[in-house]
């Protein structure tokens, strides 16, 4: 019998066929203070299956989750293991159990080898060993498992896609049957995203199961046998993938109809594109974090009133360009100006003056201060300026008061505005950011992969913010791997390869295909008047 038809029955499945379930959670609650978390959930997950669960951000998938991995208790319901109830105290008693999670920031110590981060921690690890047995340790494990890794490679060293092989490993490694993955494929590329399908494909195959979380529905519609879909805490159904369709799902997660339309048009009283640009960037190279060339004499033009996307494969100069347009990164060589003004040599806090906001590529590392609380990180921006202060006093009502209405513009309940940034969902942290970096981008806004990680409702949102921007007059310099997104949203995109911009071709005039090869290094000649290099 093959899995479709096991699983044919929906939500009645595992008492059709007989089959056990690895994992049953029966009746779960989570309840923090003002927040319903989880309320009755009910979820089985059977071995050989690929279960996907997908709801929007805050949805409560995480803190499920964390309940069956021993970071958090239930406050009411079951937990379930191969027909026995069971209370995890730690997430050591659940890896002990079988049960593993690859969250979506990885866990390594960048400074250890490969070897070094698998075996570290691990019971079966001798206590006098040599490096070279630990790396050959580590090569015949990831043999068996069929994940290709660099045992004495420094993690540091690896792109995202390697790192997360190590994670899965290191899981795999304690023996886990259950593996579940976090968002796993936001950062990687759509070949090292088809090897880890592949990789996961065989281990359900002897047996296991995994449960995969993730807001990209047409890898869920691939990957999985099943889908579960949390909407406000809750469940709201558990059905066959293949009776599902992204439309369907979509309305699912969100409780309505969502449309991701086209949003190039323009409102009849949007203000035109500008005849000069407010951007400029002209002959710039810039050096990565380990001193090696990142970007290479590129030269780019961005006019008030449009959006330029940037295309790439992540790991292409993305990153170093947004910096240094602002202000975080120093220019080698070359020249940015901002509204005609040079800033080659300015720094952030001069960017930001001549009103150039910045949504970050991570937003915990670089766009907020995860132990602050809401009010501090929302306001970050305009501490020194009225109401918030005065003269040298600093007014917290006014803050606080300011944070409420981001808070409300970016559509993100608070429960409380004092808590730590952190105890928020990585959407509703992403929407806050953007929020508050439009209220500074009166000229240009930078947004770095901005709908990384968000589920279809909030993409939908993040891509209005940016139409409304455009409407008012402001540059928008839109950094994506989703190339769907670029095309509805840009009005120009400019493809990076190795640190140079292969060409700029305007959105109704290009296909995904040639944007692909130029993705692979493919140069592309002048896109009429408004194309560079």
């Amino acid at each position: 019998m093959t899995m479709n038809m096991m699983l044919n029955a929906g939500e009645a499945v595992a008492s059709e066929t007989k089959v056990q379930p690895i994992v049953r959670l029966k009746g779960i609650a989570k309840y923090f203070p003002g927040v319903v978390a989880n309320q009755d959930v009910d979820f089985d997950l059977l071995p050989g299956e690929i279960h996907a669960l997908l709801g929007e951000n805050g949805a409560g998938k995480s803190t499920l989750m964390n309940m069956l991995t021993g970071i958090y208790r239930p406050d009411m319901g079951e937990i379930v293991i191969d027909g026995s109830a069971v209370s995890f105290a730690s997430p050591v008693e659940a890896i002990a159990a079988g049960i593993g999670m690859v969250h979506q920031h990885f866990k390594l110590v960048k400074a250890f080898t490969v070897a070094e981060n698998i075996h570290l921690g691990w019971k079966e690890t001798p206590r006098r060993i040599a490096r070279d047995l630990l790396e050959a340790r580590t090569a015949e494990l990831a043999a068996s498992l069929n994940l290709a890794v660099a045992p004495g490679a420094r993690v540091s060293d690896l792109s995202t896609g390697e790192q997360q092989r190590v994670e899965i490993l290191r899981v795999l490694s304690r023996k886990a049957r259950v593996l579940i993955l976090d968002e796993p494929t936001a950062v990687l590329t759509p070949a090292e995203a088809a090897e880890l399908f592949k990789a996961l494909r065989q281990f359900a195959a002897r047996g296991n199961a995994v449960i995969f979380i993730s807001h990209k529905l047409d890898e869920v519609l691939e990957i999985s046998d099943r889908v579960t879909v949390l909407r406000g805490g809750r469940k709201v159904t558990t059905m066959p993938t293949g009776e599902c369709d992204k439309r369907m799902l979509a309305r699912l997660m969100v409780g309505q109809e969502v449309v991701l339309s086209n949003m190039r048009e323009r409102r009849p009283d949007a203000k035109p594109v500008s005849p000069q640009p407010v951007l400029s960037l002209r002959d710039a190279s810039a050096r990565d974090d380990l001193g090696n060339m990142a970007l290479k004499r590129v030269s780019l033009e961005l006019r008030a009133g449009e959006i330029l996307g940037i295309a790439g494969v992540a790991g292409n100069g993305q990153k170093e360009l947004s910096q240094v347009l602002t202000g975080i990164r120093a220019l080698a060589s070359g020249q940015v100006e901002i509204c005609g003004k040079d800033l080659s040599r300015a720094g952030a806090e001069e960017f930001a003056a001549f009103g150039v906001g910045h949504i970050p590529e991570d937003r915990l590392q670089s766009g907020l201060a995860p132990a602050l609380s809401v009010t501090d990180n929302v306001v970050i921006r305009e501490y020194g300026k009225a109401p918030l202060s005065k003269g040298w006093v600093y007014r917290p009502s006014a803050a606080t008061s300011l944070a409420r209405s981001i808070a409300e513009a970016a559509s993100v309940r608070v429960p409380d505005f004092g808590m730590p940034v952190r105890n928020l969902s990585g959407g509703n942290q992403q929407r806050l950011v953007a929020r508050r970096e439009m209220r500074i981008a009166a000229n240009v806004l930078v947004a770095a992969y901005p709908c990384r990680g968000l589920d279809v409702g909030a993409i939908n949102a993040m891509m209005r913010y940016f139409i409304e921007l455009r409407d008012a007059g402001v540059g928008v310099l839109f950094v994506s791997e989703e190339l769907e997104e670029l095309l509805k949203l840009s009005d120009r995109i400019a493809v990076m390869f190795h640190g140079e911009v292969m060409g700029v071709v305007n959105t109704s005039e290009v296909d995904i295909e040639t944007i692909g090869l130029m993705m692979g290094g493919q140069r592309r000649g002048p896109a009429g008047a408004t194309a560079e290099n």
